[in-house]
């Protein structure tokens, strides 16, 4: 009996240390990243273009953030209606058959995914064959591709949360499956969902490879056109770094792009937190 208790002490005492472990870590790489990029930020470098030879080492990043909040906006168009859908079937309708045991194997394969390799993908079929060329389109099918498991996974996990008394209450009076679904199901797990799609979104914006080989340009304009090229946040950190054009803008770079994810992320965490307290009343 002793033993087992002092086993217990040992993985309780190891599992915390795990925890504040990687706690640590991840608050020495925020507080380094603000550190370095923290005085780079300012009004003008939020809202202005890049600028100076080589062009990138003086200057700002807006159109980098335009370019990044169109694509991750693309991508969702693309991704979140289809994953939906493929959602709601694995979750109340597909049950155990072997057509939703093939998509639930298809999806986690997906998650497997280099994002490169998709990234080629899409450069192989939309920039070379369809002749879209380096394209925000082209950067926006990547993206969704990429993010469409992840879609999938949330939103099937947020309806599965929901406790299916309902939907035994809905069939015993009677009630098209359809209507409880439409009226009970889909309005709790929504910020299960929204939570997993704002998850996916910051995942995508966050994402160098799938864009470097077709979206991402070193200097672009901000028009929106579908079949230019566009700068992204991923994207342009990568090429300052890669070209020691200017460290104080990479920093700054980092900083801006790493305080959408922690915001995106947050919001996400605090729409799980709301579906679990809607689901245990």
């Amino acid at each position: 009996m002793k033993k087992r208790i002092v086993s217990d002490y040992i993985l309780t005492g190891f599992f915390w240390a795990s925890g504040l472990f990687v706690l640590l870590v991840l608050a020495a790489i925020l507080m380094y990243i603000i550190w370095r990029g923290g005085p780079s930020i300012s009004m003008e470098f939020i809202f202005g273009s890049p600028a100076g030879y080589p062009l990138g080492s003086e200057g700002g990043i807006w159109p980098a953030i335009i370019g990044t909040l169109r694509l991750v906006l693309l991508a969702l168009i693309f991704a979140a209606i289809p994953g939906l859908i493929t959602a709601i079937y694995l979750s109340e309708y597909g049950g155990y058959s072997s057509l939703a045991r093939s998509i639930n194997l298809l999806i986690q394969s997906m998650m497997g995914l280099p994002s490169i390799v998709i990234g080629l993908f899409v450069y192989a079929l939309c920039v070379v064959e369809l002749r879209w060329g380096i394209s925000l389109l082209a950067g926006g099918v990547a993206l969704s591709i990429m993010i469409f498991p992840v879609i999938v996974i949330f939103s099937r996990d947020a309806l599965r949360a929901v406790s299916n008394e309902y939907r035994l209450a809905g069939r015993s009076m009677g009630v098209a499956d359809t209507y409880t679904l439409r009226r009970l199901i889909l309005p709790r797990a929504a910020p299960g969902i929204l939570a997993g799609i704002l998850l996916a979104l910051g995942y995508a914006a966050g994402a160098t490879a799938p864009i470097m080989v077709t979206a991402a340009a070193i200097i672009a304009g901000s028009s929106g056109v579908l079949l230019e090229p566009v700068m992204a946040l991923p994207y342009h950190l990568y090429i300052l770094f890669n070209e020691h054009m200017s460290l104080d803008n990479a920093y700054g770079t980092a900083l801006v792009l790493v305080a959408m994810l922690v915001f995106v992320n947050a919001l996400a965490l605090w729409l799980q937190h709301i579906q679990e307290r809607t689901n245990t009343r």
